[in-house]
């Protein structure tokens, strides 16, 4: 996560232009049939419905090969590499991707390794990385890869299957960031840096939160310790809601793909924060908040509680709320268990590398225990090795990366489809018209079901 602005699988609304997004979404190829004319209209109705919002961008195109036929990386290939590789993705605000690419050189010796910004924005990054992988360009050998994009990419034959290589390093991954690479029972990046929600809270308001609803009794007590969290229409909402779903043992998607949204867990979590909203334990305007927006209402003073992401620690050091905050993992579900959202970059393979057997070498390099650690030291990211949190530097640089280790391990990927814009708009939509009082819990619920079976159906 970066300090300044975060590496976050969140986008703000920085998207390109609805109709820049329908042209790419739509443009091209000769008419398809069967199967792969489903998978191209689902992939372009997605790149359109999300336009504007999160996952805004470009999809579609002529048919590829397709996940089934993919080619594997080969973990033997990467001690053997020679010559160079280009490692493309978003803005490197915090150095990590650079950093890690010199370093890499550096220490190989036979690999030169680069890093290509191919977008200012996450959405921009995705729109580039989209036009290359559909028209087959050798220029970059991994993309940097948000964790919510490894369907779509792996659906359409875009990626080297990496199965045997996050096999080989899974023991110095943390569990949770796998799974963000996983498609149709295989794995399809290798996990780079992570990220999950935290709770800041005014040490001398509010008591440290160990349920949900311990939270929001607590902020209901007095003006000054009310709750501000992501709830404007967006993939910020999404997560919010999906941190409390999943916590109270609901599911969006079950293990077979089923849609089991409609349930009486997912009832309880929007009368849940739809009451928050009217009894102060929540500020209404969290209904017009992203990221900065909370963190900037918490800086005031007036609020004992925020959820935000880990790059908020620094900045509020910054502040006159220096000392005065304490860090803490997201709290249970009263009942069930404390369950987090992932966000993070992982490292994906371009099918179309000239230079397999370098990626491979640099993935391993970037994933190893040693340059975890500055992961975190250099570019105050959340590793993927378990190990570098209780390092004694780390904890220097990173004192609440205790807290923020349990949220990881306690956090699950976002729902893994190729159709995941539509259900996430499908998610927050809904999520947004009851918290503003425009629907019933019923009737989004109902509503909400019924649109991510239509997302899924379009695949």
């Amino acid at each position: 996560m970066d300090l300044i602005r975060p590496a976050s699988p969140l986008q703000e609304d920085n998207a390109p232009s609805k109709a820049a997004a329908q042209r790419t979404a739509l443009s091209g190829g000769a008419a398809l049939s069967g199967r792969a004319a489903r998978r191209r209209r689902a992939i372009a109705v997605a790149a359109v419905m999300a336009a504007g919002l999160v996952m805004s961008g470009c999809g579609g195109g002529a048919a590829t090969q397709g996940a089934e036929k993919a080619a594997a990386a080969d973990p033997a290939s990467g001690d053997a590499a020679t010559g160079s590789i280009n490692v493309c993705g978003g803005k490197d605000a915090s150095g990590i991707y650079k950093g890690t690419a010199e370093a890499f050189t550096k220490e190989n010796g036979k690999v030169t390794a680069k890093y290509t910004e191919i977008g200012a924005t996450t959405d921009e990054a995705r729109t580039q990385a989209v036009q290359r992988l559909e028209g087959k360009s050798t220029e970059c050998d991994i993309f940097v890869t948000d964790v919510i994009w490894t369907s779509e990419f792996a659906s359409q034959g875009w990626l080297l299957d990496q199965t045997k290589l996050v096999e080989a390093n899974r023991d110095r991954l943390i569990p949770s960031t796998v799974e963000t690479t996983e498609y149709d029972d295989k794995y399809w990046a290798s996990p780079f840096f992570t990220n999950a929600g935290l709770v800041y809270y005014q040490k001398d308001k509010v008591a440290k939160p160990e349920t949900w609803q311990q939270l929001y009794a607590e902020a209901a007590k007095a003006p000054g310790n009310g709750y501000v969290y992501q709830g404007k229409q967006y993939e910020g909402l999404t997560v919010n809601f999906l941190e409390m779903l999943y916590s109270a043992g609901g599911e969006v998607l079950n293990d077979k793909g089923e849609v089991t949204i409609d349930s009486p867990q997912t009832r309880e979590v929007l009368d849940f924060m739809s009451n928050g909203l009217r009894d102060g334990s929540a500020d209404r305007a969290v209904l017009t908040y992203n990221e900065d927006p909370a963190r900037l209402a918490y800086e005031s003073g007036n609020f004992g509680y925020q959820r935000n992401w880990p790059h908020v620690y620094r900045l509020l050091n910054a502040t006159p709320l220096a000392g005065s905050f304490g860090v803490a993992p997201l709290p249970a579900w009263e009942g069930g268990k404390a369950s987090g959202v992932l966000g993070g970059w992982n490292l994906a393979i371009s099918a179309h590398s000239t230079n397999q057997a370098g990626a491979v070498a640099f993935i391993d390099f970037a994933t190893t225990p040693e340059w975890q650690k500055h992961v975190a030291m250099d570019y105050s990211q959340a590793p993927v090795n378990e190990a570098a949190y209780s390092d004694a530097a780390v904890l220097q640089k990173m004192p609440f990366a205790k807290e923020l280790l349990a949220s990881v391990k306690g956090a699950k990927p976002r729902p893994i489809s190729p159709v995941y814009p539509q259900i996430s708009q499908a998610i927050y939509k809904n999520v947004y018209a009851v918290l503003s009082g425009t629907a019933s819990t019923e009737d989004a619920v109902k509503k909400m079901a019924e649109e991510i079976t239509a997302a899924k159906a379009s695949f």
